[in-house]
């Protein structure tokens, strides 16, 4: 049975009501359609586990539904945010094993970087180099840069700009 909108609407508000059948018949009705949705996604053996987790998201939003509205764009709404969480998750993990690889080798490659990072800031205007070291590499807030650069927070601002524009135009030509 193909979930129908005006089926899958009428469901959720007596399950809004407190229908504890229909809110059971809805949540199987909801599991094919996004069993369907889910399908051309992502793997096969990673189905069963979203539809679950947008079932319970489903569950936790459904006081937000409102009935007067089409039912199925609602629910394609949070299986689209719960499969980009999965995505998110799924390449975050994948990046921290890379790193976790790539991180035997890293005091060669940060040496490198360093002296790259150096050498091109010293192409830069004293002001723009020292703002954006203390900003984007040393991790300081604005403020705090303000605060050891004796410029001000528009100053830091306009220079770490401008010597990003630099630095990209230098890294370009290179």
């Amino acid at each position: 049975m193909i979930a129908r909108e005006e089926t899958m609407r009428d469901l959720m508000r007596l399950a809004q009501l407190g229908d504890k059948q229909a809110y059971a018949v809805l949540l199987e009705q909801a599991g094919r359609w996004l069993t369907r949705f889910f399908a051309s996604k992502i793997s096969q053996d990673a189905v069963d586990d979203l539809v679950q987790d947008t079932l319970i998201s489903l569950h936790r939003k459904r006081a937000s539904y409102d009935p007067s509205r089409p039912f199925l764009p609602w629910l394609a709404a949070i299986a689209r945010y719960r499969w980009v969480d999965r995505l998110r998750q799924t390449y975050r993990h994948a990046a921290d094993e890379l790193l976790d690889q790539h991180s035997e080798n890293s005091h060669e490659d940060e040496v490198g970087a360093k002296i790259s990072i150096d050498s091109l800031l010293h192409k830069l205007p004293e002001a723009q180099a020292l703002a954006i070291r203390l900003v984007k590499i040393d991790g300081l807030s604005i403020s705090e840069a303000c605060a050891r650069s004796g410029q001000s927070e528009p100053l830091v601002k306009v220079n770490i700009h401008r010597g990003l524009k630099k630095l990209a135009a230098l890294i370009e030509s290179e």
